[in-house]
């Protein structure tokens, strides 16, 4: 996995983080830089930290599993590929600015201990994200996957709010299903180079 796999992986992760910015965007009568900031470094920082702690967790099982590392991966990100493009495509009813009622309602507040909870939501699928990590040749290369994971879900989750306060959620849906192709393509790589490319 090199640089432009990483990033893509971390655009990927970032989109439940980036819908969920949106409809924080929505409920908010003004949004200032400092807002944006908050909820950016919120789920930046999260979605750093649980493909970290998925990497380690792997780490720690890796002389058991090492053979099957690739194919952990794979199917990991293939789930949770398909699952965002399944949520995204679901016909939940929503309100009319692309969001459900009940996400809107949950996700209105700044306050820590709402930011945490809707963190770590978003951020669950990149702990299990963290085992591709495993394919990366040192250390320090995942440090900078990890970094580049939190700062692009930072700077996209920041500017989701203003997406969301000026547009409406209409770019979610797209959003989603975007980083579940992403997803399921990254999988595929990561498979294919293990059986063909080894």
């Amino acid at each position: 996995m090199g640089i432009i796999e990483i990033l893509l992986l971390a655009v990927a992760l970032s989109m439940d983080a980036f819908a969920v910015a949106i409809c924080k965007g929505l409920s908010l009568k003004h949004v200032k830089v400092k807002q944006s900031l908050i909820v950016g470094l919120w789920f930046g920082g999260f979605q750093a930290l649980m493909p970290f702690l998925g990497y380690l967790i792997g780490a720690a099982l890796r002389l058991f599993v090492d053979t099957f590392v690739p194919w952990i991966a794979f199917v990991l990100l293939v789930l949770i590929g398909a699952n965002m493009l399944r949520e995204a495509l679901s016909k939940e009813e929503e309100d009319g600015c692309g969001c459900t009622e009940s996400e809107v309602q949950a996700q209105s507040g700044l306050a820590p201990m709402a930011m945490f909870t809707v963190a770590v939501a978003t951020s669950i699928d990149a702990l299990a994200a963290g085992f591709s990590l495993l394919t990366l040749p040192t250390f320090s290369f995942v440090m900078v996957a990890v970094a580049i994971i939190g700062v692009v879900t930072c700077l996209l989750s920041a500017g989701g709010v203003y997406v969301g306060h000026l547009f409406g959620a209409k770019h979610q849906k797209m959003a989603e299903v975007s980083g579940g192709v992403i997803l399921i393509l990254l999988g595929l790589k990561i498979i294919i180079e293990h059986l063909f490319f080894k």
